[in-house]
């Protein structure tokens, strides 16, 4: 089941302002969804193809991202270890790996974008920050 932290809380970068009287408020930080930077893709410019998390509690991370409408398949490459691997709309492979004392992620933020009414609960359009069962930050953009 997801857990969210409030999501009516103001954006944490909303309202700061720079030491210079003419500074302008920020924007959203550029590639989130419905900033206005965000221009349409350049086919030449490079992008995320491959996302790998490892987790050590791997069986409720895949519940957890499932839970917001990612639809994973089970993998395995040669003798490496059984993974989930969901690709996104862009193209994005997202991979859930188990940890291991050499590989783990841990301080990560990550951005999704999904259809709030394929997530279980469903989630109202807007943002929304969740924290993942290996306490990552993630946020949702609900369309």
């Amino acid at each position: 089941m997801m857990t969210s932290t409030d999501p009516a809380r103001p954006d944490e970068h909303a309202g700061r302002r720079g030491s210079r009287p003419d500074a302008k408020a920020p924007t959203a930080p550029a590639g989130r969804p419905g900033d206005p930077a965000i221009k349409e893709a350049d086919p030449s410019a490079a992008r995320v193809t491959l996302l790998v998390l490892y987790s050590p509690r791997l069986a409720e991370c895949l519940r957890f991202y499932q839970d917001l409408g990612l639809d994973f398949t089970a993998e395995r490459h040669g003798r490496g270890p059984e993974h989930h691997a969901a690709v996104l709309g862009d193209g994005t492979v997202f991979e859930l790996y188990p940890a291991r004392p050499d590989r783990r992620t841990d301080a990560l933020r990550l951005g999704l974008a999904v259809p709030g009414v394929r997530a279980d609960p469903p989630l109202a359009r807007g943002r929304h920050v969740l924290t993942d069962p290996d306490g990552r930050t993630v946020e949702i953009h609900a369309t």
